[in-house]
């Protein structure tokens, strides 16, 4: 785990979650503004004067609505994990994004534990369902954390199947796409509840959040930083579970998937990971040898590449980077190399955008205009 951070006082905790829920400030931005401000409580009283620039006004989320939150966490029997102190899976650091702060319920013991990731199709086969319920028990015996979405099917299957072999020292964790009092799907309420209980469950969304389409790549995200190797049991092309294999594998993680038959749109999915360079594995004991000899180096071949770092250079004006954008996702180093301007300075004319509610950040690094 991380925890070589300051200590965080209780002023500057608050500060931060005001900061991350105010109007239009994103993981990325926050975690931008805290480089160039130093603090929370510097960025938000800075905040103003940079949305000014763009003639509107600007104001931050209002402190009874963090009191709030705060109050409903406790309420859940939750806590926060702040990205630099003491308790913050130190997996998530290495993202290029990371969620500046997560809301938890559960054994946070499970986040030393070394992890893999199930994840899958949402109307999977029978057969994929059992092979994900009977790889998520073998893998929790073999003393790891099985993350998943908590989502219909293969997710539902590796929590299961998780919970069932956790006896032997593993476990399973929980990411949704909603705040920690959410359920979806319903049907799921009580497997969440098992795994906040039993396990560990984290969402990025405050309490009260209703899961949005736009929630789930960030989501996603979490699942694929959390774990050392992603293992995508069955699933379309196109999917939310290609998704997270791809983000898995920008962050440098081991990628894996079960093949199928190419008469199945389901099995398709894997099936093209497995020719772009993902391992293919048929038994538990094929993660494990996977995942026990990794050093950072995954054996699969399978990338995407990654954005440019943010640094602090010159500025440039943020009607000049809007002119580049488009409603169509492009990648941020693309934008700098058409800019010409420095990584950093397109990183803040970005910024400003985004407080002003004109750019719309997507998952791997893209950007467009809302």
């Amino acid at each position: 785990m991380s925890g070589e951070g300051a200590v965080l006082t209780r002023d500057e905790a608050f500060a931060r979650i005001r900061l991350l829920r105010s109007p239009n400030v994103g993981p990325v931005s926050y975690a931008q503004l805290l480089r160039r401000f130093g603090t929370a409580a510097e960025a938000l009283a800075a905040l103003p004067d940079l949305i000014g620039r763009g003639g509107k006004p600007y104001q931050p989320a209002a402190v009874t609505k963090i009191e709030d939150e705060i109050a409903a966490v406790r309420r859940l029997g939750a806590r926060y994990l702040f990205h630099d102190m003491p308790g913050y899976p130190a997996a998530l650091c290495e993202l290029e994004s990371p969620p500046p702060i997560l809301t938890v319920r559960g054994d946070g013991a499970l986040l030393d534990r070394p992890s893999v990731a199930i994840v899958g199709a949402r109307n999977a086969t029978a057969g994929a369902v059992k092979l994900a319920r009977q790889f998520a028990t073998a893998l929790a015996e073999a003393g790891y954390a099985v993350v998943s979405g908590l989502a219909r099917g293969i997710d539902s299957a590796a929590h299961t199947g998780a919970l069932a072999g956790m006896a032997q020292g593993g476990g399973t964790v929980g990411v949704i796409a909603s705040g920690l009092d959410i359920t979806y799907p319903p049907e799921n309420t009580a497997l969440q509840e098992e795994v906040a209980t039993r396990g560990l469950l984290i969402a990025e969304m405050p309490p009260g959040t209703e899961p949005l389409a736009r929630h789930f790549p960030w989501r996603n995200r979490i699942i694929a930083g959390l774990a050392t190797g992603t293992l995508v049991v069955e699933a379309a092309p196109k999917s939310g579970s290609l998704i997270t294999a791809r983000l898995a594998a920008e962050a440098g993680r081991e990628v894996m998937a079960i093949p199928g038959s190419p008469l199945d749109s389901r099995s398709q999915g894997c099936n093209q990971l497995i020719r772009e360079g993902a391992v293919l594995v048929q038994t538990p004991e094929d993660v494990v040898e996977l995942l026990l000899g990794f050093t950072g180096k995954p054996r699969s071949t399978f990338r995407e590449e990654a954005s440019l770092p943010f640094a602090e250079v010159e500025e440039i004006e943020s009607a000049d980077i809007a002119g580049l954008l488009s409603a169509a996702p492009v990648a941020v180093d693309e934008v700098v190399r058409q800019s010409g301007a420095s990584a950093g300075a397109v990183q803040m004319a970005l910024i400003e955008l985004e407080l002003a509610g004109r750019l719309v950040r997507h998952a791997g690094g893209r950007v467009s205009v809302s």
